[in-house]
């Protein structure tokens, strides 16, 4: 039976070539068919359709060719290797629910793996589910992975998973709407530049976005739930990050670790259960128009961060606003405009929008209890009750530290992906 179905399979391709000379064929492939033998016998640029039902893999596609699946088809590995590896240019797989990756991380095992001469693959509308990794773009510069659901294997640790999807020196690879849950990170990409994230969905992930020597890219519109860590952004410059959306995630909303020269604007950071945003040696950022709230740290500022310019962003309900352990004097307002503050005590009596007097999230108690955290037993003594009365009385007793010349009356309204 199967070798007629394939006998079927390659009569149809000819016949199409014969009949239409220099233009794609199109192929139906049969579940329980010989799908390697298909692909062999294909030309370059053909279309082959696959039925609903199961189909064998692993396969490798070595020609510029679509793989499209019909009515539920289920391309299905063994338990080794990659189920589908790509090593030619322009192919394009789209609608099919592949499995059955093998476990080998150095290996890359994965649903997709697309090589370093696969530039332009295209994955689209497909279901990954409990393989190692998702899609792996090993050098596939130019391609495009798009609207895809992925669940990772749920039984292995986080951190023997694979991830949803991982980049490695792939330049102008886009992500873009897809649905990545379960599993190490949702993307992590590493030694790459001009690449594109937006619109995506992460959940159940060690990080959402894991961002490692990657310039001069986008991350736009992606939402991050649950997970230990939504953006960490490392070692790269000339980022775009806007209108990114975390909420529940556990360590921090947002990293920003040795980035520089970035834009970090229309974020909403809620609920962490560590950090909304911590900033380790980030340099010459512009941290504008964003939303943090409800997090023990709002943003936690360190390792000789400087020449970031913060303002037009709302702190709101956090438990400490800012933490900053330094004895320079760090001023988060630019061109007369600084950043909400929903503890600041302010008036407005000129009607600006612009509070009368400037506003210091931290004091010389906060310091203390930084330096010294046993000291948090004194938090309600007299003595310290003394110290934050005469540190309101003789300004002089300020530390170091962030200052807003002028704060925000109000909130300003933050962009983001919808809920």
């Amino acid at each position: 039976m199967r070798q007629l179905l394939v006998g079927m399979a390659l009569v149809a391709v000819a016949t199409s070539v014969a009949a239409a000379p220099g233009t794609a064929a199109e192929l139906r492939v049969m579940a329980g068919g010989d799908l390697p033998a298909a692909i062999a016998a294909a030309a370059p640029g053909d279309v082959l359709r696959l039925s609903s039902g199961r189909h064998a893999g692993p396969v490798t596609i070595d020609k510029p060719l679509t793989l499209v699946g019909v009515g539920g088809a289920v391309l299905e590995g063994t338990g080794r290797g990659s189920v589908v590896t790509v090593t030619a240019g322009d192919v394009r797989i789209e609608g099919l629910t592949i499995r059955g990756s093998g476990t080998d991380v150095p290996a890359m095992d994965s649903a997709i793996l697309a090589t370093r001469t696969a530039e332009r693959t295209t994955v689209v509308g497909n279901r990954l589910e409990d393989n190692l990794f998702g899609v792996y773009l090993h050098g596939a510069a130019g391609s495009r992975v798009e609207g895809n659901v992925i669940r990772g294997r749920r039984d292995l640790r986080m951190a023997e998973a694979g991830n949803g999807v991982s980049i490695w020196n792939a330049p102008g690879a886009a992500v873009i709407g897809n649905d990545v849950r379960y599993g190490r990170d949702g993307i992590f990409v590493n030694t790459s530049r001009n690449n594109t994230f937006a619109d995506n969905r992460f959940a159940d992930l060690r990080f959402a976005i894991h961002y490692m020597y990657t310039h001069d890219s986008r991350i736009v519109g992606n939402r991050s739930r649950r997970n230990h860590v939504g953006l960490a952004l490392m070692y790269s410059d000339r980022l775009t990050v806007r209108d990114n959306d975390s909420e529940d995630d556990r360590d921090h909303g947002l990293l920003l670790n040795f980035v520089k020269s970035s834009e970090i604007t229309g974020n909403a950071v809620r609920n962490s259960a560590g950090k909304c945003v911590f900033i380790y040696n980030a340099h010459m950022n512009r941290i504008t128009g964003n939303r943090f709230e409800g997090c023990p740290i709002g943003i936690h500022f360190t390792a000789g961060s400087e020449r970031n310019r913060i303002t037009g962003n709302a702190f709101i309900g956090n438990r400490t606003q800012v933490k900053y352990v330094g004895t320079r004097r760090v001023e988060w307002t630019h061109e007369g405009r600084g950043n909400y503050w929903s503890d600041n005590p302010a008036f407005d009596l000129d009607g600006n929008g612009v509070a009368d007097r400037e506003y210091r999230p931290n004091d010389i108690v906060d310091d203390l209890l930084w330096r010294h955290p046993r000291a948090k037993l004194l938090i309600n003594s007299p003595a310290v009750t003394v110290l934050r009365f005469a540190q309101s009385r003789l300004p002089a007793l300020y530390p170091g530290g962030v200052v807003d010349t002028a704060p925000l009356m109000a909130a300003p309204l933050i962009g983001g992906p919808e809920q």
